[in-house]
């Protein structure tokens, strides 16, 4: 891995995984390498499930075919998904996956730095791209999520925590 990345790995755990109940059911989007899944599982989690285009994962398939794929409206806690919004637009789907005052935990390059990222890429301290960042995403724009917080990294990458609104907001 990386260096860089190896790095914000480590970071990620601390921010976004460690803080999650044991009994969280969790989905991650675009599992790829399964190091989320290795970490979670390894460290006492139960309720995770890996997703992606390819195999290895738990269900290989598109998250915006959930329904086909088996999966349950309000199914999840938290739903982690790491450098993958740049790629796809998932957040009506995530949206439908969470429960009410469930997490959406994003990464991905800031939309105006991803030039930068190119240059880490080919200098080999970071991890490649797998396909063109076709859907670079502001999270300040995401709409029907709460921003919990939304933190800029070295100016080039973004990290969110999102809330899917109670029910109770909703209504309002």
């Amino acid at each position: 891995m990386p260096l860089l990345s190896d790095y914000a790995c480590k970071r990620k755990i601390a921010y976004f995984l460690d803080p999650l109940p044991k009994d969280a059911r969790i989905l991650e989007i675009g599992c790829g390498s399964k190091w989320v899944g290795d970490y979670l599982r390894a460290n006492g989690w139960t309720g995770y499930v890996g997703l992606d285009l390819e195999s290895p994962a738990d269900i290989v398939g598109d998250v915006r075919e959930w329904r086909a794929l088996g999966l349950e409206p309000e199914g999840f806690d938290a739903i982690v998904a790491f450098e993958v919004i740049e790629h796809v637009d998932f957040v009506d789907e995530a949206f439908d996956l969470l429960r009410p005052g469930g997490l959406l935990l994003l990464t991905s390059p800031v939309p105006r730095m991803d030039w930068a990222m190119k240059l880490l890429e080919a200098a080999g301290l970071n991890q490649k791209r797998t396909s063109p960042h076709s859907n670079l995403t502001d999270f300040r724009s995401i709409r029907r999520f709460e921003s919990c917080a939304i933190a800029r990294k070295a100016g080039l990458s973004q990290w969110g925590v999102l809330r899917k609104p109670n029910e109770s907001l909703l209504a309002a």
